[in-house]
């Protein structure tokens, strides 16, 4: 039962430093000054008389912001939609369209007072579905790399994790996925786990996970591969044969073409 109560506190504590922190002394320092705003309270008719005009204030403060941030929040839904948009034809979804609505919903919260929607119209014509129902997987990869490749251009983001970004990709789609994670890594820093070679083409560094095992032990490890070997490597991906010379031919302009971005 103890123990339980110590952790009943923890989580408590946890709580009130999410809200009021991020430190504990943050949550003392504001426990203190709310005991002193409280005792200091003048609870006479004049005095809840301002207090209830400085909450009509404030209310009509946050409205006033609030419809401010619901416009900004426009227009920047306009913006992103289209850049993501154009993202998106190059990457072999040439009729498809991103909309990002904005709905005042009039329920005025911590965050605002809007209700905020990503749909697709998978081509013209198309009603647009919430990205779940209108996108496919390989669609839903493609569609968040283009959102990530956009938003990158505006917030510094140390590093990006794609885990098979390229799910339901292949072909000429695969390349130009593999183009604009090069492009972004020319911002920021990118790691790529992928299984194709028109992706793994455009790294700058080319890491191989290779897995060894025998009767009793089962070992990881990851190795750096370059110049002919990682042609043979990427030789691989393409067709599961090192050695082909039509898959080395074609993993070697894989990499010259990553060389002219």
């Amino acid at each position: 039962l103890e123990l339980e109560q110590v952790q009943e506190r923890r989580s408590a504590i946890n709580i009130l430093i999410k809200r009021y922190g991020p430190t504990l002394q943050d949550v003392f320092d504001l426990e203190r000054r709310a005991k002193f705003e409280l005792e200091n309270i003048d609870i006479s008719d004049e005095g809840l008389r301002n207090l209830e005009a400085n909450v009509v204030a404030a209310r009509t403060e946050a409205a006033s912001l609030a419809n401010q941030l619901s416009a900004i929040r426009s227009e920047g839904a306009t913006a992103l939609a289209s850049a993501v948009t154009e993202e998106l034809h190059g990457l072999a979804m040439a009729g498809a369209s991103l909309l990002v609505t904005v709905v005042n919903t009039g329920d005025l919260g911590l965050h605002g007072q809007d209700e905020i929607s990503i749909n697709l119209s998978a081509y013209p014509g198309a009603a647009p579905r919430p990205l779940g129902k209108g996108a496919s997987g390989g669609e839903l990869s493609r569609i968040m790399l283009a959102i990530e490749v956009v938003l990158a251009k505006g917030k510094t983001t140390p590093t990006f994790v794609f885990d098979e970004v390229d799910a339901g990709v292949g072909g000429a789609a695969a390349i130009e996925v593999g183009k604009r994670l090069a492009r972004l890594s020319k911002q920021t820093q990118v790691i790529v786990v992928t299984h194709l070679a028109q992706v793994a083409a455009f790294a700058d560094n080319h890491l191989r996970v290779e897995k060894a095992s025998d009767s009793t032990f089962t070992a990881t490890s990851v190795r750096r591969v370059e110049g002919e070997e990682r042609v043979a490597e990427l030789a691989r991906m393409l067709s599961g044969l090192g050695d082909s010379e039509n898959a080395r031919t074609h993993a070697a302009e894989l990499v010259e073409l990553s060389k002219t971005l």
